[in-house]
Formats: C-alpha cells, sequence, structure tokens
C-alpha cells in the first residue's frame, strides 16, 4: 500500500492510503469520459482515462470519426499512485477549475494528437447510483457524475487539423468510480444465462438556459431497472420528470437511430415534446473500448508503455453489421416544445443501444433489426 500526494489531505473515506480502493473486487476502476461533438456533425470524438488498482493498470483512448472513417488510438501502461496527475503515455488530463475547466492533451501518438480545453456550461449533475447483478455477483456498482459544456483547441489526425471552438462544439463528459467489467476474462464456471437483454437511452443535453438529463435502462420485457429524467436550469431550479415515453426512429435493416420523439411531463401535469435528429454517430465498440469491442478491453495488461493504433471502415458491410448491436454515441439536435408552446433549441450527446431482444421495440431476439421499428 503506497502513499500518494494525496494522502497529505484530509480526504480519507476508509482507513487506507487513497490509492487503496475499498471493494476487494479486481473490477474496481476509477474513470472519465469526455465526448467531442461538432455540431454540424463534422466529426466527432470520444475519449477517457481509466485507473484500475486490483489490476495494477491504467490506460486511455482517443476515437475520432470523421467522414466514414473511425480511428482510435490505445494507450496502456502500469498504474501509478500520483493521482493528481492523471496521465497515460502521452495522454494527460489536467484539472484547471475543478467541476468547471479542464485541460486534455494528446501528444502525438500513431498519428493522432489534440489540444482541447473544456469549458462546463451548467454545474455538474450527481447521477443515480447504478446497480446490475447476475445470478452469481455484483456487475455493476457505480456512482457517476455528468456535466454538459463545450470544448475550444483542436484534434490532429494524419495532418488533418478539426478545429474545436465553444461555439461550434457542444459536449458531455461523466466521471464514474466503482465497479464493472474490466480487464481480461474470468474463468466463467458454469455458464449463466441471466443477461437477456438491455435497452439503454442516455441524453445530457443543452440548451440556452437549462440541460436536461435522461437516461433509462429496461429489460427484454421493458422493465426499467434504471430511470432519471431532470431539467436543470441556470437558476439552480432542478426540476424532475415523469411519464416519459419514447419513441425511436431506427433506419431501416438496423438498430441505429436517426431520431427520437419524447414526451414527459412536470409535477404540474405539463408536458414537454422533445425532438432529436442525429447529426452523426460512433459506435463505442469501435476502438474506445466498450460493449465487445474485439480491439480493446479497458483495464487489460498491454505492457508499459504500450500504444497502438486501429481504424473502422464505416462503409464495410461486414462493420457495419456489428454496430447495430452496440451502444452507439450521436451528436444531435435537439427541439423541446413546452405545453404553452414554449420552443427551446439545444443539442448533445444521444446514445442509445439495444443489446439483445427488446420486445416493446419489436426486436424479439439477438439478431431482428427494424423495419421501421418502434417503440409504442
Amino acid at each position: 500500500m503506497l502513499l500518494s500526494p494525496l494522502d497529505e489531505y484530509p480526504i480519507h473515506q476508509t482507513p487506507a492510503p487513497v490509492t487503496w480502493p475499498q471493494p476487494s473486487d479486481r473490477q474496481f476502476y476509477d474513470r472519465s469520459y469526455f465526448n467531442v461533438l461538432d455540431r454540424d456533425g463534422r466529426f466527432m470524438a470520444l475519449t477517457g482515462i481509466g485507473y484500475y488498482p486490483r489490476l495494477g493498470v491504467k490506460d486511455a483512448y482517443f476515437v475520432v470519426r470523421r467522414g466514414d472513417t473511425q480511428t482510435a488510438v490505445h494507450l496502456s501502461d502500469a498504474i501509478d499512485d500520483d493521482r493528481l496527475n492523471p496521465h497515460v503515455n502521452g495522454y494527460r488530463v489536467d484539472v484547471v477549475d475543478p467541476l468547471r475547466e479542464i485541460h486534455l492533451t494528446l501528444a502525438p501518438t500513431e498519428g493522432m494528437s489534440a489540444d482541447l480545453t473544456w469549458r462546463g456550461a451548467f454545474p455538474a449533475a450527481l447521477e443515480r447510483p447504478h446497480s446490475m447483478l447476475s445470478r452469481r455477483r455484483v456487475t455493476l456498482d457505480a456512482c457517476r457524475f455528468a456535466q454538459v459544456g463545450t470544448w475550444s483547441g483542436w484534434i490532429d489526425v494524419d495532418g488533418e487539423r478539426l478545429d474545436v471552438g465553444h461555439d461550434t462544439s457542444v459536449a458531455s463528459r461523466d466521471r464514474s468510480w466503482g465497479i464493472r467489467p474490466v480487464g481480461e476474462s474470468e474463468p466463467q464456471g458454469r455458464p449463466d444465462d441471466a443477461l437477456q437483454g438491455i435497452w439503454w437511452l442516455y441524453l445530457p443535453l443543452t440548451f440556452d438556459d437549462h440541460q436536461l438529463f435522461l437516461i433509462v435502462q429496461e429489460d427484454a420485457e421493458g422493465q426499467r431497472s434504471l430511470y432519471d429524467c431532470t431539467r436543470r436550469w441556470a437558476d439552480g431550479r432542478v426540476e424532475q420528470l415523469d411519464g416519459v415515453r419514447i419513441e425511436i426512429d431506427y433506419v431501416p435493416g438496423t438498430r441505429i437511430p436517426r431520431g427520437a420523439h419524447i414526451e414527459f411531463m412536470n409535477r404540474a401535469g405539463d408536458r414537454t415534446a422533445l425532438d432529436l435528429e442525429s447529426k452523426l454517430f460512433a459506435p463505442i465498440a469501435f476502438g474506445a473500448g466498450y460493449g465487445g469491442d474485439p480491439t480493446w478491453a479497458h483495464g487489460t495488461w498491454k505492457g508499459e508503455g504500450f500504444t497502438e493504433r486501429v481504424g473502422f471502415d464505416l462503409t464495410d458491410p461486414e462493420v457495419m453489421a456489428r454496430a447495430a448491436f452496440s451502444l452507439i454515441d450521436h451528436v444531435c439536435s435537439a427541439v423541446a416544445t413546452d405545453a404553452d408552446g414554449t420552443v427551446h433549441h439545444g443539442a448533445g450527446l444521444f446514445e442509445h443501444g439495444v443489446i439483445g431482444p427488446h420486445h416493446p421495440s419489436g426486436f424479439t431476439d439477438w439478431t431482428d433489426v427494424a423495419g421501421r421499428a418502434q417503440r409504442p
């Protein structure tokens, strides 16, 4: 149990050094996720950094979708004990002003580099705890806060400079920690077929005078295991929203949405309609390490100072055949229409995925795709 600079501060929550997490589960993680979304859909980037104390690993990734290509670099190294300076090889996150401003840089790595400064548009919001169980163990038990904002700076891919501005970008980020599947696969034992399907929707959206967060997770029958929906206004008001009804508009022959229509109501019973249009999407299983990514699994030991680059041709039918069965991040435009006719224009992240069957959407097995499947 090594000491770190953080042990100088009165922040301890357990009788152990800060770098020694309270759970003994090997799948304990502590991670940041960021996206960089061009409002017009010219490009988008997904990136993050994670620490896995029980595995002795830290790693990072940087994924860029532009045109019909999705390119990723992966970085991995032995974990260190200085959490005040999060970095993996040439990837670094500097907290300039906690919960407000962050400086993220990627030194030239496999033809990619970046220099970006994050500015939060509204205060960070603590989300509800997220838990999932199999028949034999806890598979996910995490705490997370999220924030919407903008970036300024640039991203470079093979000499092509993608300029990012506070007026042209929209973004969200989250910090999460707890237990989730990471690292090398463990021996399974007797097969556990408890997973019957997951329907997921995550919307951190920003408007001129408020932010909106919607999280929904359902099983194959449409039963919700996670739901939270709030409007958070610039003056500090938090409005809980209920009665949500969701219609996803899928591209025929896929599970990839091109938009959505959502309705919800406040405590007074006033309904708001929200319409989303996808401008560009990036499957997060293509280089970002989520949801069965064949190239990258978070927390996997790759050796010291490891870097690699992978690419995906999104015009290749064999590649895109996998996209429909993973979570997909979209940059979207958003129009919210209140009951009194007030219209709010915004943008943000539209993250959706249907893994396995989801009977309310018309997906009866693991391979079903949409004719024009609509959620009733």
